[in-house]
């Protein structure tokens, strides 16, 4: 399967971490080519016929959650949660390296995101982190290797505060392993305030991931990558319908805060005053969370000049403190997304990490 393509991939890396607004003048939402209709129909079959055999949903107290299931039950599950603006395919080109290496690899969709809806009460990551266990009750899991990129990574944090006896070990891809407003908060006022206000809008500008459709066809062209080509069928995952029209991403920014330079200045400075889910993610506080670490965690650190949220200090710091526990692995030149940028070392240091995890010392904790 193609990788998540570069129009998504630009948006989330973005987005995710609050430093500058992303827009797209704004197109045509329905006028669809009809090369783009016969691509649309074979990429419906194709996601069909995928989801019938990777595919599943299950019903949580909060909602109903899509996911998506490779390899074999009885191997180590990995349960992955995705960055911000991604969804559940986000490792699907690399799920068979992970699973030959002996991994189960669950996805899911978090709320807002592929087929997941953004629930109508209020909800913070730690209910994400609740969706998640009942997953694991629903599938029979008593414990799995917990990760995630980015926001995933904070939800993956969440869920061993939350339920440490069901986890074995975790995998924090470039988010969960530092404070969310750590970086934030040690830049100079100066600095701050440019920050905040590069989240400004552009007058006159748009957003064709808060647009929506009149037709699933012209949604789908929306997110299509030309210079990749193929049938892109993951990306049928993040099209779902809303009333009469058709959606993506709509109102995911407002949903995280971040909507505008108000939004994320509030975040940054008064998240008690943001929306419940957007502040969640600043309340998660790994120094805290992990100060009596007793599983074994997989670090996975990008390091770059370009870095948005640099840390490098601070995860160098948190390994050092649990040597035996914590594995530190530095991707220099990556900027954020590292399965992305470098899918195969990725994979190796997940396969590695796994051996690591099935050593006699680290299965005595298994319940």
């Amino acid at each position: 399967m193609a990788h998540l393509h570069m129009k998504i991939f630009v948006l989330f890396t973005y987005l995710s971490l609050g430093f500058g607004s992303y827009t797209l003048r704004a197109q045509s939402k329905n006028a669809v080519p009809g090369d783009m209709e016969q691509l649309y129909t074979k990429a419906k079959a194709s996601y069909q016929e995928f989801e019938s055999v990777h595919g599943g949903y299950v019903q949580t107290d909060n909602v109903l959650m899509h996911y998506l299931c490779w390899g074999n039950p009885k191997d180590t599950p990995l349960i992955w949660s995705h960055g911000s603006f991604s969804q559940s395919y986000e490792l699907a080109n690399i799920a068979d390296l992970l699973t030959s290496g002996g991994y189960y690899l669950i996805a899911v969709d978090y709320y807002g995101h592929g087929q997941t809806p953004i629930p109508e009460k209020e909800v913070s990551l730690y209910n994400s982190a609740d969706d998640i266990r009942v997953l694991m009750d629903t599938l029979k899991i008593n414990q799995a290797i917990i990760g995630g990129f980015s926001r995933g990574g904070y939800i993956a944090a969440a869920f061993y505060q939350s339920y440490p006896e069901r986890v074995k070990a975790l995998i924090l891809e470039d988010g969960g392993s530092v404070a969310f407003n750590s970086f934030n908060h040690r830049m100079s006022d100066e600095a701050l305030a440019l920050k905040i206000k590069a989240m400004k809008p552009e007058p006159g500008a748009s957003t064709i991931y808060e647009a929506a459709f009149g037709s699933p066809v012209a949604a789908y062209q929306s997110l299509y990558d030309k210079g990749e080509g193929g049938l892109q069928f993951e990306l049928l995952n993040i099209v779902k319908r809303k009333g009469n029209q058709w959606v993506t991403y709509a109102g995911l920014t407002d949903f995280f805060c971040m909507k505008d330079d108000q939004q994320f200045k509030n975040l940054v400075l008064k998240p008690d005053n943001s929306p419940l889910y957007g502040a969640s993610i600043t309340m998660v506080q790994p120094k805290i969370i992990f100060r009596n670490l007793c599983v074994p965690i997989l670090i996975l650190d990008p390091v770059s000049a370009a870095d948005p949220m640099p840390f490098e200090k601070d995860n160098i710091a948190l390994a050092n403190k649990f040597p035996d526990l914590i594995t530190r692995v530095e991707f220099a030149g990556v900027e954020h997304n590292i399965h992305y940028e470098k899918p195969e070392q990725f994979s190796k240091e997940l396969l590695k990490f796994l051996g690591i995890v099935q050593l006699p010392f680290y299965k005595k904790n298994d319940k």
